[in-house]
């Protein structure tokens, strides 16, 4: 039976895991509760071996079958975002300013969709690692694993994950080679001057004002800075700063986001914007002190694992429904500190129309979960086939 149809049997159970982990939404480093869940269903279906707390909270799943040594690994995340749902679902969110708005929650079942799968079949030669990674919204969790010694102690060949996608249809699936996904910085830059009272300017050294023009100036990085054939993005989205209407604070502080497709644009734009913020802070008789964090590594689909996973898509739903030149998106993923020590891909799953990932309304769709849950059991029935 193919994989497809196959899953398909327990869609309905499928679907029920993936309601509760919604209703029930964990913050990254924090999944003890749909870490339990995962575990206890991997060891319900089979699964070889069930290893928990990697890097924290994660979960590792070992399947064998055959004699085969080669080794790959699936991945999926899953944890929740700290916002506040408005779907009005009856499984909606039960945690107060916590919600599953990325669709992790969807992520999640279609690995236990697979696992499932792949244990009761073992159609395959050789390893599979099934991945269950904590804390991907800027947490820190793909790094956690790693420097817990995940490929050390599940070495793998290759590596694919695969994310959701808002627009897409379901049944369909979207992917490019090379860089496919921006790599991420946040920063915070905290600028240093002398308080007065608001009616006395003259006595100050105004933050806020030095902070606007820093703000200003930060958006010529990108124009003024970066060759025109490269893609970046530098935002400020916070600037906090005082107490009082009457009064002129001692500090104020910018906080944004930068997006890059290289390190060594993340480079340039580190030491542009320590340049920019000194500098003008310096003409104002203020200083200012830069906090640049890489959050995110840029993500790269190597060429010949891409072809693999849209292979495996076209096996079960036609070439006519996978696009094999997604352009690159702006939007980040630490799966990509993961395929920098092992080759791989990431690949986009149609999640139909709706409210877009990371809104308020969005809801990931539950009959996507067939779609995913099959492509990771077809990559693995493809790259490791038995002689």
């Amino acid at each position: 039976m193919p994989a497809l149809d196959h899953i398909r049997r327990y869609h309905g159970e499928l679907t029920a895991i993936r309601q509760d982990l919604h209703a029930h939404p964990e913050l990254g480093m924090e999944e003890h509760r749909t870490a339990e869940i995962v575990a206890r269903r991997l060891e319900e279906w089979g699964v070889d071996e069930v290893h928990r707390g990697i890097g924290g909270t994660g979960v590792v799943g070992v399947l064998r079958a055959g004699r085969g040594n080669r080794a790959i690994g699936l991945r999926a995340d899953m944890d929740a975002l700290p916002m506040a749902e408005l779907t009005g679902l009856p499984y909606a969110s039960t945690v107060p300013g916590k919600m599953h708005a990325c669709g992790h929650d969807g992520h999640t079942t279609m690995l236990l969709g697979a696992a499932r799968y792949l244990a009761e079949t073992r159609n395959f030669d050789g390893t599979v690692h099934l991945i269950f990674q904590p804390g991907e919204e800027g947490c820190g969790g793909a790094l956690a694993m790693l420097e817990d010694g995940l490929l050390e102690r599940f070495p793998c060949d290759a590596l694919y994950g695969m994310h959701n996608a808002t627009g897409l249809d379901v049944g369909r699936y979207a992917i490019g080679a090379g860089p496919f996904m921006a790599g991420g910085a946040f920063f915070d830059i905290t600028v240093h001057g002398k308080g007065s009272h608001g009616a006395r300017p003259e006595a100050s050294i105004d933050p806020v004002l030095t902070a606007c023009h820093i703000a200003t100036g930060l958006q010529s990085i990108v124009s003024r800075n970066l060759s025109p054939r490269e893609t970046a993005v530098v935002s400020v989205t916070k600037v906090t700063g005082g107490d009082a209407y009457n009064v002129i604070p001692q500090t104020a502080v910018l906080s944004g986001t930068a997006r890059f497709f290289s390190k060594e644009v993340a480079g340039q734009i580190e030491e542009a914007m320590r340049r920019m913020a000194e500098g003008v802070a310096a003409g104002f008789g203020a200083t200012a002190e830069v906090d640049f964090r890489l959050i995110f590594a840029p993500l790269v689909n190597q060429a010949e694992r891409t072809t693999e996973i849209a292979d495996a898509a076209a096996d079960l739903v036609g070439e006519e429904a996978v696009r094999r030149d997604r352009a690159p998106v702006m939007g980040s993923e630490d799966f990509s500190f993961m395929l920098e020590k092992v080759p791989g891909a990431y690949i986009h799953v149609g999640n139909g129309p709706g409210a877009a990932a990371h809104n308020p309304h969005y809801n990931f769709n539950d009959e996507a979960t067939p779609f995913g849950a099959a492509l990771y059991a077809q990559v693995v029935e493809r790259v490791l086939k038995p002689a």
